[in-house]
């Protein structure tokens, strides 16, 4: 076990990249310039992992506060690890190079530490994020497999700028499919994971493969029923003197997986990374008691995901 103050500062090691901190700063915030508060105050708490989209509409923003730390010599790039993804439009082979690029200069970087397929759907190539017919369903893109679009993946890789790739909001059998097929394997894949979906089997396969779990929504997103609430939790948190995000933070850390929070709230961006070990008797109680089983997010049924705001 990790000494209990050193625990925020995890790095897990993948077959591709050296090393991903396990403690990551979500930037799905709608306001560009509240994004740009809490990138700084994430900055400011420690993170120094941030996970970005061209979906979430704000690089822009992270971009912007990343480069006011640098100018302010707080730290240096090399300091940051910064993943964004590609979204579900740019699929086509012939597309992934110029997303690719256009999210680089929103954010203001030469290089992107992990490049991430958004979704394994592809949808109707396009200006628009969101295509959909009369009837309000989904256009789907069937000219393109997402094995094509790894390939577009791995080129990026081998031509520079991107040091790794990875997928989100995929499943344990489409993941399979991508890795025997893979010329680079991917270096992380980001779903959704916590105590009520903890994908267990996911995260066996991610080590035995050196791939590292990401989880979002690792604090249950405050939907209901609420990870929070958890009478397992909430009884250890007290035991540890710590708050029930922060058990379920240090939980995520301590079984293997990296995590994303997201918060514009300075003092809760300050808890989340203010992380500390856990017993391991905790640990146990964790998984042995613990029996609720939830998923908050559809997005590996349909690849929309259900905390990005539709609107276009």
């Amino acid at each position: 076990m990790a000494p209990s103050d050193s625990l925020r500062y995890t790095r897990i090691p993948t077959h591709q990249s050296g090393t991903i901190p396990a403690v990551g700063f979500g930037t799905l915030i709608p306001d560009p310039v509240v994004t740009g508060q809490a990138t700084s105050s994430a900055l400011e708490a420690g993170f120094r992992h941030f996970d970005c989209a061209e979906r979430y509409r704000n690089e822009a923003a992270v971009g912007d506060a990343l480069h006011e730390a640098f100018r302010a010599g707080k730290l240096r790039r090399q300091d940051l690890f910064v993943t964004t993804k590609l979204w579900n439009t740019n699929h086509r082979p012939e597309r992934v190079r110029p997303a690719f690029d256009a999210s680089r200069k929103r954010l203001q970087v030469d290089d992107i530490d992990c490049y991430i397929i958004h979704t394994p759907f592809a949808f109707r190539p396009g200006d628009d994020q969101d295509p959909r017919d009369a009837s309000g369903q989904v256009i789907y893109d069937s000219g393109v497999t997402l094995a094509e679009t790894w390939q577009a993946m791995e080129r990026l890789v081998d031509e520079g700028h991107c040091k790794s790739i990875g997928l989100s909001d995929i499943t344990l059998d489409k993941l399979r499919e991508i890795v025997a097929v893979a010329r680079i394997r991917p270096a992380m894949v980001q779903v959704e994971a916590h105590p009520y979906l903890p994908e267990w089997e996911l995260l066996d396969f991610c080590r035995e493969h050196g791939i590292v779990l990401q989880a979002f929504a690792a604090l249950g997103h405050a939907m209901e029923p609420r990870v929070l609430d958890d009478p397992t939790i909430t009884a250890i948190a007290r035991q540890v003197h710590k708050t029930p995000a922060q058990v379920a933070l240090a939980w995520a850390v301590q079984r293997g997986t990296a995590f994303l929070t997201t918060s514009t709230n300075p003092g809760r961006i300050r808890e989340n990374f203010d992380i500390s070990a856990l017993p391991e008797d905790a640990m146990r109680q964790m998984r042995d008691e613990i029996s609720t089983t939830v998923r908050f997010n559809t997005v590996v049924k349909t690849g929309v995901p259900g905390f990005i705001p539709r609107a276009g």
